[in-house]
């Protein structure tokens, strides 16, 4: 098949979850001899031209195609999937797999030409701290009208967003979830030159720095607890350069606490090889990328009670209840304080993750829709 994608920013890149879906998929179908164009933003890394890393014109076997893009701030994603869906228009392509509700405001314009139109919802963006007012929240709920309007499959990465579009929209959607990969562990070796983390030494942190996240939740029942580990707060912002300074302003006064920015690599693999315990305080996800990858590492796990992490993780990690700085203070002192039950969840992360998430078994669902079979 020839098979179009956008709305991600870029591929290859570590931008968010969005980014790391489509370089995955795409990826793979290439393998299988599918014939795949990626449409990316023009522009730089959100997190700083430094780790623009690629430029050309094919990445393993994927055409990559870059659209114009408006570079101001709530235009770029708008106008890179409009030119992205012009270039889809003329295209022979057999099938546009559109990402993220922003995007799929144009899925209407592939449909002019009969195209075979997929709108993966890695999330209801209109919920997102940024989104949730003035024009950006109206695009994105245009965008989530589109994809039920002209949209010939959606698929969603959790049964609660399936949910939400059969009682909101009376639209039947298709639950694929995100895969993840079986990594390397790493040694502490580039961690432990640059912020002296050994294993076992540290809490981790590691995703986007945005409010939905729950940092601030995280240092606030830090600082309370009694231990000489560190906390590890790993990622760069997105739009949300305040919210950062927000959040170091917090961590002022506790040397314990560490800000790496931005990371990708072999200091990526090494934070998730070494960490003692990963916690994932969010208030709102998709389904979290870093959370699948983090299990993969065989690490022990600490997560908010929201449907979409509890579905992922099931009874192999602990769980706090969302937004209640208290009952996360408990959580982690409890924690530090039992290695015998850390290591309980060490054991079983891997494997369980590894099993149930596979990238190969997810694209194969996901060529069956794309073929029109369910």
């Amino acid at each position: 098949m020839r098979i179009a994608m956008f709305g991600q920013k870029r591929i290859p890149s570590r931008e968010g979850g969005v980014e790391i879906v489509v370089e995955e998929l795409s990826i793979r179908m290439a393998e299988l001899g599918h014939k795949v164009t990626c449409y990316n933003r023009k522009g730089h890394h959100v997190s700083g031209s430094q780790y623009d890393t690629f430029i050309g014109k094919e990445y393993k076997n994927v055409r990559i195609k870059t659209v114009p893009t408006i570079e101001k701030k709530g235009l770029a994603a708008v106008s890179s999937s409009f030119f992205a869906a012009l270039c889809s228009l003329f295209g022979r392509y057999d099938v546009v797999h559109i990402h993220a509700e922003g995007p799929a405001a144009f899925c209407f314009i592939p449909k002019l030409f009969r195209k075979r139109v997929i709108v993966t919802v890695h999330g209801l963006d209109w919920q997102r701290e940024k989104w949730k007012s003035g024009f950006g929240a109206k695009y994105i709920h245009f965008g989530e009208k589109m994809a039920v309007k002209h949209a010939d499959e959606i698929i969603v990465l959790s049964k609660g967003v399936q949910r939400y579009f059969m009682d909101t929209y009376g639209r039947e959607t298709v639950f694929i979830p995100n895969g993840v990969n079986r990594p390397e562990i790493k040694h502490a070796d580039i961690i432990n030159k640059r912020f002296g983390l050994l294993k076992d030494s540290y809490i981790l942190y590691l995703g986007r720095i945005v409010p939905e996240k729950g940092e601030h939740y995280l240092i606030d029942a830090f600082k309370q607890i009694d231990t000489d580990k560190k906390l590890v707060i790993a990622g760069g912002s997105s739009d949300t350069d305040e919210y950062m300074d927000r959040l170091k302003k917090m961590a002022q006064g506790d040397e314990r606490i560490i800000f790496t920015g931005f990371v990708q690599g072999q200091m990526l693999e090494e934070l998730y090889s070494n960490a003692y315990i990963y916690v994932l305080p969010s208030d709102l996800e998709g389904m979290p990328l870093s959370l699948l990858e983090a299990m993969s590492y065989g690490n022990c796990c600490l997560v908010s009670d929201i449907k979409e992490c509890t579905e992922v993780i099931e009874d192999k990690a602990e769980v706090f209840r969302k937004s209640d700085i208290d009952d996360l203070r408990i959580r982690l002192q409890e924690l530090c304080d039992r290695e015998d039950l850390v290591q309980k969840y060490k054991e079983d992360a891997a494997e369980y993750i590894c099993g149930r998430y596979d990238w190969n078994k997810i694209v194969d669902k996901t060529l069956a829709l794309y073929k029109g079979e369910r």
